[in-house]
């Protein structure tokens, strides 16, 4: 076996078996900093070193900054331009002039079902008993109005609106449609779940005749019509060779497209991922379209890659353990020849505001720290007349010039910094594990959760200690800290 380089640097074993199978359905499982973008260029090198046509291979991320950075570094390495599309640009190119559309606005849903439910509902006597039925708000017919104008007053109907907006979208991601509504009528749910279905399908019907009568689809619409495009009439592109990045992140709608396009041009698959770092349920992701690679494809074949390359030995056993308490996790030994005693610091606060500064202080590298939360607004219980924003979007600490960088661990997933921060580790509802747990009739539109305690908060909290190149400091106050917290230190 001829090695492989990929920006200099060889292949390791492991990512060299995966580059090099000849298998027809390939899932690679990738461990933290074990070089996932790495493996797939060197799939790709692999491929075109063996004759096969550029234009044959199709390559697919979920952002527009990783596909251009894939991109570039196709370019860089081989020298040859490969199709490397999100779903939403594939789908786009599927579709091409075979229908004319506009792509409506990401906030089109929301507007629509706060204006239906604040102001248009207002005209619809029986509409309002419906939504106070839900609440469980009884009242003679002459007085609706008035009572649901205080459910507006009392933002009690902006719960509701979030809920369904919600609800909307996980269906749609999750390839139910219109006629699921009778199947949902079935479950064995509390009464007001009847009313709040009712109000769906109402809200569900009006949100597509009104994209029908604009002429737009909004982006689940756009992969749905791209399936069914391939579905009818195939694809034009002869593609013979599929890669997908981050597959953990899949959604129903979104592996039914690729599905489709594979049984209408017999091409190869090969997908890398971390289940790990599955983090995105909110958004309509499913892990088990991951988790069961081998039910979908009965000859595929597994493959791990293990090496670490940014975290140290010690860290990945303590994150790795942390992890596996889940047994619906992929089982994986992460390897590492970086070596860091004690890389995970628990500093325990009194004053959050002081105790941090103190903190910042004290960390060594001043260039590469990156502040990590739960929620987007956890940075500004630290900030006072101390800090400012600089050009980059650095918070600076004035007194001694450091800077760093704050942003949710939603956001840094991929990243990585010399040393982590995480805030916010505290035992509340809106701590870390966030406490807030999803409305049970959301369970008819998305995966079932995993039965492990904060499965998904759990992954979340593994993505965070893994951005760190050395130290991750956790920080979390003296009394009533996260029972993460507790965890790692029992680790």
């Amino acid at each position: 076996m001829i090695a492989i380089t990929v920006g200099g640097f060889e292949l390791d074993k492991e990512q060299m078996d995966a580059v090099c199978s000849d298998s027809k359905h390939i899932m690679v499982v990738a461990g933290a900093g074990s070089g996932k973008t790495t493996t797939i260029i060197g799939r790709i090198k692999y491929l075109i070193q063996n004759g096969v046509d550029p234009n044959s291979i199709l390559c697919i991320s979920f952002t527009n900054a990783t596909v251009e950075s894939l991109k570039g570094k196709i370019i860089d390495e081989i020298n040859e331009s490969v199709d490397v599309y999100t779903f939403h640009k594939l789908s786009m190119n599927i579709l091409n002039n075979s229908l004319e559309y506009k792509i409506c606005s990401s906030d089109f849903l929301d507007y629509l079902v706060k204006e239906y439910l604040e102001n248009i509902i207002l005209n619809d006597i029986d509409m309002m008993y419906i939504v106070l039925r839900y609440f469980n708000l009884f009242t003679v017919k002459i007085n609706v109005l008035k009572k649901y104008r205080q459910l507006i007053s009392d933002k009690k109907i902006d719960r509701l609106i979030h809920l369904i907006t919600k609800f909307i979208r996980l269906m749609k991601t999750n390839g139910y449609d219109i006629y699921s509504f009778n199947k949902f009528y079935k479950n064995k749910f509390k009464r007001k779940s009847f009313y709040f279905l009712k109000l769906v399908l109402i809200l569900y019907q009006k949100y597509h005749n009104e994209l029908r009568s604009m002429g737009e689809l909004d982006f689940d619409d756009l992969i749905i019509e791209a399936r069914n495009m391939v579905d009818k009439y195939g694809i034009k592109n002869n593609y013979k060779y599929i890669i997908i990045d981050e597959f953990q992140d899949s959604s129903m709608i979104r592996f039914s497209l690729i599905k489709t396009i594979l049984n209408k041009t017999d091409s190869s698959l090969f997908v890398v991922g971390d289940d790990f770092q599955s983090i995105y349920k909110f958004a309509g992701c499913d892990l088990r379209i991951m988790l069961d690679f081998k039910k979908y494809f009965k000859d595929a074949s597994i493959y791990k890659i293990t090496n670490t390359y940014r975290n140290s030995q010690e860290l990945i056993d303590i994150a790795g353990s942390f992890i596996m308490k889940n047994k619906n996790q992929i089982y994986k030994e992460l390897k590492s020849n970086k070596r860091l005693e004690d890389p995970i610091k628990i500093i325990k606060y009194k004053d959050y505001k002081k105790d941090f500064k103190k903190l910042i202080e004290e960390i060594s590298v001043k260039n590469s720290i990156l502040v990590l939360g739960r929620n987007n607004k956890d940075i500004y219980k630290l900030l006072d007349k101390d800090y400012n924003i600089d050009s980059g979007f650095n918070i600076v600490y004035i007194p001694k010039n450091i800077k760093f960088k704050y942003m949710t661990i939603h956001k840094s997933k991929g990243l990585e910094a010399d040393v982590v921060i995480i805030i916010n580790l505290v035992n509340d509802i809106m701590g870390f594990p966030s406490k807030l747990e999803d409305n049970k009739i959301l369970s008819l539109v998305s995966n079932k959760a995993d039965a492990y305690p904060y499965s998904e908060e759990r992954r979340l909290f593994y993505v965070g200690l893994t951005r760190t190149k050395g130290y991750v400091y956790l920080y979390t106050p003296k009394y009533n800290a996260s029972e993460f917290v507790d965890e790692i230190k029992k680790a």
